[in-house]
């Protein structure tokens, strides 16, 4: 019979995922104390978190996991709940200095056009009269000095803090800023959480009525780093009509319902084109999904961007929709949507 050892029984629980997560248990250091007497195992867990079913999942992956181990009699998993405030020493979800509503723009998948929405969201927010930012959180593929036509350096002011670029009227803060061209960011877990860290605490954005975070696609460190530490006002689910899409962004859904995070709505973005030369309407990815989605989630289907040539050439050439058609119908639409998610954030 194989002798059972601390570090065999870490590894088997670097099996177990945090719930809505792709990084384990281990990683986010919520294994405190493991115990071995003879073939019983003990293991002490401590979880911030405001969902019961999150503790209980963990316990039953996490028993189940180690139950399998060959030589193992009985399993005990201690957890110590701990409420996800500021208390205790351990920090909550705070605001960021300055900046009254953050809102979150996140995909269960790549390829949606998540960072298009991002970026003529805020410019949306500035053209209903807000002043507006936007942070692009995803460090390993920024696209948002492309979108806004800006190789610039930031620099930093006499408190240290990053002087966010300026571009159409907003903020603006990237990795893409600091990177130079073709560079790739090559990062892993703690320097991951500290550049994000750096992007939304250590960047002047004040005053600022709307900060809009471009979120990289699906359900990793950077997102778990912000909805664990930034009073986020809600989040913006894109996705485009067909199922391959909407599975993955049910992902995103769930993820923010596990961490409290308030789902504003839907867009559904490539929603259909319009034919220039006759006006036919062509469902290109299928019909009707985002609105189904939206229902099934009880949650308002906040506006459907159609495929479009301008959209791209504008994001290619630096100047996104927003501010370089202020008479488009899909301005229009992206002002309506701004719209509506201020009256929501703004009336909780």
């Amino acid at each position: 019979m194989p002798s059972l050892d601390e570090q065999t029984l870490r590894d088997t629980l670097r099996r177990v995922k945090y719930p809505g997560f792709s990084r384990d248990i281990v990683s986010f250091g919520l294994v405190k104390e493991i115990a071995i007497t003879g073939a019983d195992v003990a293991v002490q867990l401590v979880i911030t978190t405001g969902e019961p079913a999150v503790a209980r999942q963990i316990r039953d992956e996490a028993n189940a996991a180690l139950a399998a181990l060959p030589g193992v009699g009985r399993v005990e998993i201690k957890i110590d709940i701990q409420a996800p405030a500021q208390a205790a020493g351990v920090p909550g979800p705070a605001k960021i200095e300055g900046v009254k509503h953050v809102i979150a723009v996140a995909s269960g998948k790549g390829g949606v056009g998540k960072s298009t929405v991002a970026s003529n969201l805020a410019l949306a927010f500035a053209a209903t009269g807000a002043s507006a930012g936007l942070c692009d959180c995803d460090l390993y593929g920024p696209s948002i000095p492309l979108m806004f036509g800006s190789k610039e350096r930031p620099t930093a002011d006499e408190q240290d803090r990053i002087i966010p670029i300026e571009r159409e009227g907003i903020k603006l803060m990237s990795m893409g800023f600091l990177l130079d061209d073709g560079s790739p960011a090559v990062l892993r877990g703690p320097m991951v959480t500290r550049y994000t860290q750096q992007f939304l605490r250590q960047v002047a954005w004040a005053p600022l009525d709307y900060l809009v975070l471009d979120l990289p696609p699906g359900t990793g460190d950077i997102q778990l780093t912000i909805v664990q530490t930034i009073a986020l006002s809600g989040a913006i689910i894109v996705t485009t009509p067909q199922e391959v899409a909407l599975i993955d962004a049910r992902k995103a859904v769930a993820m923010f319902h596990k961490t409290n995070v308030p789902v504003l709505g839907l867009v559904e973005n490539m929603s259909y084109f319009l034919c220039p030369s006759d006006g036919v309407r062509y469902d290109i990815f299928g019909s009707g999904g985002g609105q189904r989605e939206a229902t099934r989630l009880q949650v308002p289907l906040l506006g459907q961007i159609p495929i479009e040539m301008a959209i791209r050439e504008s994001g290619d050439l630096g100047r996104p929709l927003v501010a370089s058609d202020l008479d488009s119908a899909v301005t229009g639409e992206f002002v309506r949507i701004a719209s509506q998610i201020r009256q929501s954030v703004e009336n909780a």
